[in-house]
């Protein structure tokens, strides 16, 4: 199927575009043409004058909606969680499934394994855990927590061939021969729920670490003797660093400092999960977020709109580049950002399709349009820092 989505205000990734046409043939983008170009006999979509930009890649998020895939993974959670993160404009995801019992990781990374030649979008699985620091491990359960030997690891790998993609864990607890077999691998191999020093950080991202999970979240802080693993992060000149922007697992001010000091290594995650009441995670909503039996945070309630909405109304950053920051930059982390994260000649045909209020009204993946009705949640017309909103 050839056609042009028209009358639209187009986010490329790159530039912001208006009385210009994508052109969509079959999965992929083969142009954009401004309207006075516009080939005839080509059917046509009207956009009905919404704003359009890349689909969101969301890297880590363990469920929403009605789906706990993360916890309890099935392919009927799966399935959910596929609906759920289109309904809101994420085309790609890494379902992602935190620290647990063997069985439950194995099982985890079967489904997948069946579900990736039939389920645009969905790209691996993303363990958090269970190499992680006993210290920082936040609501992960302890009775699973590990430490990597070399043939652990190895089996692990073996078990994952083709499925998985990003691995969270500390690396301080990780010796040079497991490192160097996960980089081997091709893992994009993430700190978090680390304890690490500012020394062992900066160490792990000049050896294999091209990542951080959660910045400030579960990760030894910034203070003026010890810079710890966020000092790491905002030092090295090359690693990226995800970030929850609800407004509660980091102040909005935070998330600013740190972009002023990132750039576009700053990307957005959900970290989104959903209630559970059996299991080793038995979470329940609270404020927007979820929080375990003890009150301890457990993940948020976000979806990655609501992400980009919370940094243009509450960090001030311009739209544009909060769009950025859910589908070029977490697409850049994956190795991704030649057919995700942009929309130009030969990338794939993933589009969001949003309001002025931020929010999204329809969803193009591989190049299947689905219109969505407006969200019933009462939103204020934004006024955005830095954007010329001809």
């Amino acid at each position: 199927m050839i056609y042009l989505l028209t009358n639209c205000r187009v986010y490329t990734g790159d530039a912001v575009l208006v009385e210009h046409d994508v052109l969509v043939e079959g999965t992929t983008i083969r142009a954009i043409i401004p309207q006075t170009q516009r080939p005839a006999q080509v059917a046509q979509i009207d956009g009905r004058g919404l704003n359009v930009c890349p689909g969101f890649v969301d890297v880590q998020l363990y469920g929403g909606g009605d789906s706990a895939f993360g916890l309890a993974p099935s392919q009927t959670a799966l399935q959910q969680l596929r609906r759920h993160t289109l309904r809101y404009g994420t085309t790609s995801f890494l379902p992602t499934v935190p620290t647990n019992a063997p069985a439950v990781v194995d099982h985890a990374l079967a489904v997948v394994k069946d579900a990736l030649p039939t389920m645009p979008g969905l790209l691996g699985l993303h363990l958090e855990g269970p190499y992680i620091s006993p210290n920082k491990r936040g609501v992960h359960p302890a009775e699973f927590v590990r430490v990597p030997v070399l043939a652990e690891v190895a089996n692990l790998l073996d078990r994952g061939r083709g499925v998985l993609r990003m691995l969270t864990l500390a690396p301080e607890v990780l010796g040079p021969v497991e490192r160097a077999l996960l980089q081997a691998a091709g893992i994009v191999l993430s700190a978090g729920h680390s304890d690490a020093s500012y020394e062992q950080g900066m160490h792990a991202f000049a050896h294999g670490f091209t990542a951080a999970t959660h910045l400030f979240n579960a990760m030894s802080p910034l203070t003026g003797r010890a810079p710890g693993l966020v000092g790491a992060v905002y030092d090295d000149p090359a690693v990226r660093a995800s970030i929850v922007v609800d407004g509660r697992h980091c102040a909005y001010a935070s998330v600013r400092i740190s972009h002023r000091l990132l750039g576009p290594r700053l990307f957005l995650i959900s970290d989104a999960t959903a209630a559970t009441t059996t299991g080793p995670y038995c979470f329940r909503p609270q404020d927007d977020s979820f929080v375990d039996a003890e009150g301890t945070l457990a993940g948020s309630g976000l979806t990655l709109m609501q992400a980009v909405r919370n940094c243009v109304q509450h960090v001030g950053l311009p739209l544009a580049e909060s769009l950025r920051m859910a589908s070029l930059y977490p697409a850049q982390v994956l190795g991704l950002d030649q057919r995700l994260g942009r929309i130009a000649p030969g990338y794939r045909a993933d589009l969001c399709l949003f309001d002025e209020e931020l929010n999204v009204r329809a969803t193009v993946l591989a190049g299947q349009l689905q219109w969505h009705e407006a969200s019933a949640r009462p939103t204020t017309p934004l006024s955005v820092p830095g954007e010329n909103r001809e």
